[in-house]
């Protein structure tokens, strides 16, 4: 199936909230004819846009193929919520890959989120960093692990901006009887997301990178040079960085067989008084709790809940996306029930089997960084600093990335799909009980 056009028509953003909202940049040509470069970057989202302006920056000459518009899939619809951390959390990476290692990984994760801090302030003013993240406990004994963990970040790596917080206390700063306690970590925060990428989507043109759209990569041939082929356009290349994610599709197969594409679900309601939104989430900060199907939300600045939740078990979307959302959303704050939903819509993004990170350098001059499994805003953000980086031969926090083990799935690619719904499904009944 192809997912660039499953669910959505070809040049044109979801009618989602963030669309409605951002200052939409002028439609890009599709690429045409023969065509060479320094480097071609595959995929117009956070990743490709961040390699993009990075290697111009640097001075290279960067083309950039977009298939559909510059922040089209998950980078310009997801939750806007800027984490700290891995995917994983400390205790998982230091088991997965000792402890000099995870301290690498929990200094990149940090750094990722000053990036995006940085290239918003200088590039999307208009995305409205605000910090602050909850993370909240939906069965007490979540309450113990999640304390237990702020106590460890700020003994063993001496980050304090994580606190624990009671049930009181969540309570008081999330109005739903679901959680009880957690914490709250004023180190990461939330944005708008598309008009991120669109900001250095206008960057990367001013420095000089070559945007194209409406240009879906059909074939790559590894080589010195790379050739890079499009319905219409055949590229030539010094190097290739690709950020594909959850639309990489057949381009490579060895790395499809470690990403695979699942969508999300997120709804807009409509814009509460300031008494209403108070009930909901006290002060402007993201939330998202401890559930494997995980729900994820926070207020836009116009005071709607934007909530993120509810599974899929197939690549089309679902008829009634709204209504997918509105139970889990209902479920959390049953004050909303009825609550208008202005806008619902949904997106594919990349997962791999151990939720972290896929970097891989599949030929000496073509690099690839994908399979963000939900924590992509900074840390796709800084994966295209690091492409950049190691196609400019600094390779060093590139192979911290790609050394983190990165299974394939169970059957490749032909069989990863029928057996993550099987474990979907186990998951989420598990979260019900």
């Amino acid at each position: 199936m192809d997912l660039l056009t499953a669910n959505d028509r070809p040049g044109e953003y979801p009618r989602s909230w963030y669309a409605e909202t951002a200052e939409p940049l002028a439609p890009q040509p599709a690429a045409e004819g023969a065509l060479s470069c320094d480097v071609c970057v595959i995929g117009g989202g956070f990743t490709g846009l961040s390699a993009a302006l990075h290697l111009a920056e640097r001075g290279y000459d960067v083309i950039l193929l977009e298939g559909q518009r510059l922040g089209f899939g998950a980078s310009g619809r997801n939750g806007g919520q800027v984490g700290t951390g891995q995917r994983l959390d400390q205790d998982a990476l230091e088991s997965m890959v000792g402890k000099t290692a995870a301290r690498a990984l929990w200094d990149l994760s940090l750094e990722s989120v000053a990036l995006v801090r940085d290239l918003a302030a200088r590039h999307a003013p208009d995305a409205g960093y605000a910090a602050g993240i909850i993370h909240a406990a939906h069965k007490p004994g979540h309450v113990r692990d999640s304390h237990a963990y702020a106590e460890k970040m700020a003994r063993d790596y001496g980050y304090d901006l994580i606190r624990p917080l009671s049930r009181d206390e969540m309570r008081a700063m999330v109005g739903s009887p679901a959680y009880h306690g957690g914490d709250i970590d004023m180190g990461g925060g939330h944005l708008h997301p598309l008009r991120l990428a669109l900001g250095m989507a206008r960057a990367a043109q001013s420095a000089g990178v070559r945007l194209f759209e409406q240009s879906r990569v059909t074939a790559l041939t590894k080589g010195d040079p790379a050739l890079i082929e499009t319905d219409r356009a055949r590229i030539t290349a010094r190097f290739v960085a690709m950020g594909c994610n959850g639309y990489l599709g057949r381009l490579d197969p060895g790395v499809a067989a470690r990403v695979m594409p699942i969508n999300n679900f997120i709804a807009a309601t409509r814009p509460m008084r300031d008494d209403e939104r108070r009930a909901v989430i006290r002060d402007n900060h993201a939330v998202a709790d401890t559930k494997f199907v995980i729900n994820y939300f926070r207020f836009s600045e116009d005071n709607r809940l934007l909530f993120g939740g509810g599974e899929s078990y197939g690549y089309r979307f679902p008829a009634d996306i709204a209504a997918k959302v509105r139970k889990p959303m209902e479920a959390i704050f049953p004050q909303l029930a009825g609550i208008e939903i202005t806008h619902a819509w949904g997106g594919t993004l990349g997962i791999t089997f151990n939720r972290m990170p896929h970097f891989e350098r599949l030929a000496g001059n073509v690099l690839s960084a994908s399979g963000y499994s939900g924590h992509g805003v900074a840390m796709a953000t800084l994966g295209g600093k690091l492409l950049a980086e190691a196609l400019s031969g600094q390779a060093e926090r590139f192979d911290i990335m790609a050394s983190v083990p990165s299974p394939r799935f169970p059957g490749g690619a032909s069989l990863r799909w029928p057996l993550l719904v099987a474990a979907m499904v186990w998951f989420s009944l598990r979260d019900r009980l």
